[in-house]
């Protein structure tokens, strides 16, 4: 009897293990429109929904305008509010027409509270106008590789094709949280400004992010809200040496859009921390090419290594599936120096193109022709002139 209860016992548990796997690999399934995993180390899209697609994204649209400013501007810059910053909508700090502000202090309340007039302030105190900064702003973002994205209101607010992507607004994110100081200020849970000493009015603000304190190694990013935009969320959290960046545009409108951008969000990033993690695909230094012929030289040939490690988050069903191609000139010809980049290396998972690595030449070869033989001979002796 107590040998079947033990057998019965090992079934459910193995019955129990493999849901529990099952829903662990399961992609996640969204409310939102347009949604996307991207890893922030590599730049893998680990998972999307409609990525490409482009939709209006509110507030996350702060995000370019935060960097934008700290590349552009030093935090201690002391902004002059116009009328037109102050007479921008809800949600603001009710700044005022000659009111003087850090430029530190409007960056916090512009990503911790989603300050549209903060917005509007630093857009003129940093490019003369708003519509100059949109301007920087869109190309800015063509410069970090966004496909399909345009500014026209510095705070996101509604306006005809102010628009992005999931996978642009991923991007400009992996982009923004290379900046220290950008990382500070969405991490930041609570500020009382001016964060510095000076004879400026003062605010208390708490970060809107509820990924800060509901989620593990939750660290940003920013909400967002429109009528068109609907409810959007940019986020992003590291556990165990992984950080991942999450986005969810129109996960939908009232209180339950509100609910699901928060749940979107989770799901989406459990998927991610659940399914992937770092393998070394290769390591510096690697040969993967051998016996590659050099012309011009006496019959030798070179190998090329690999300039870099390549380290990829990648999910245990994809590691039998990853094949790599090499690609270099069919015609090699000396000298070649030791060290010079050759050829590259492109991963693929499937068909699917995952990332590449410089190739570069193993040694040095020498020239072999007639010109370069004479060369040496004249280079090697000395000769005498009676």
């Amino acid at each position: 009897m107590k040998k079947k209860i033990i057998i019965i016992i090992m079934i459910l548990n193995m019955l129990f293990l493999d849901v529990a796997l099952a829903a662990q690999t399961k992609e996640p399934i969204v409310a939102a429109d347009s949604s996307i995993l991207m890893d922030y180390k590599t730049g893998r899209v680990l998972w999307g929904k409609n990525i490409y697609k482009p939709r209006s994204m509110a507030s996350t649209t702060k995000i370019m305008t935060c960097i934008l400013a700290l590349e552009n501007s030093k935090i201690d810059d002391i902004v002059v509010v116009s009328q037109r910053a102050a007479l921008a909508p809800k949600v603001k700090i009710y700044l005022r027409k000659g009111e003087k502000q850090r430029l530190e202090d409007l960056l916090y309340a512009l990503m911790l509270v989603s300050a549209n007039d903060a917005a509007v302030a630093i857009a003129e105190h940093v490019s003369g106008s708003v519509e100059n900064f949109c301007m920087q702003m869109t190309e800015k973002a063509k410069e970090i590789g966004a496909k399909d994205t345009v500014f026209k209101t510095p705070n996101g607010l509604d306006k005809e094709d102010h628009h992005s992507t999931a996978y642009d607004m991923a991007l400009i994110t992996r982009y923004a949280l290379g900046n220290k100081k950008f990382k500070d200020i969405i991490s930041t849970r609570n500020v009382y400004t001016p964060v510095s000493r000076g004879k400026y009015r003062s605010f208390s603000l708490t970060n809107h992010n509820k990924l800060l304190t509901d989620y593990p190694g939750g660290n940003g990013v920013k909400t967002g809200f429109t009528n068109a935009a609907g409810q959007c969320f940019v986020g992003s959290a590291e556990n165990n040496g992984m950080q991942l960046i999450s986005v969810v545009l129109a996960s939908g409108w009232g209180n339950a859009g509100k609910q699901a951008k928060w749940t979107d969000t989770k799901k989406v990033l459990n998927y991610g921390f659940d399914n992937f993690k770092y393998e070394v695909i290769y390591n510096k230094d690697d040969i993967l090419a051998k016996n590659v012929e050099v012309k011009k030289s006496k019959k030798q040939s070179i190998e090329l290594y690999l300039r870099n490690d390549i380290i990829l988050p990648i999910k245990d069903s994809e590691k039998e599936k990853l094949r790599v191609e090499i690609y270099y000139p069919e015609q090699i010809e000396a000298p070649i120096e030791k060290g010079v980049e050759i050829g590259v290396a492109r991963i693929y998972i499937d068909e699917d193109y995952i990332c590449e690595g410089a190739l570069l030449a193993n040694k040095y070869v020498e020239e072999n022709t007639m010109s370069s033989n004479f060369d040496k001979i004249i280079s090697e002796y000395s000769w005498v002139v009676n």
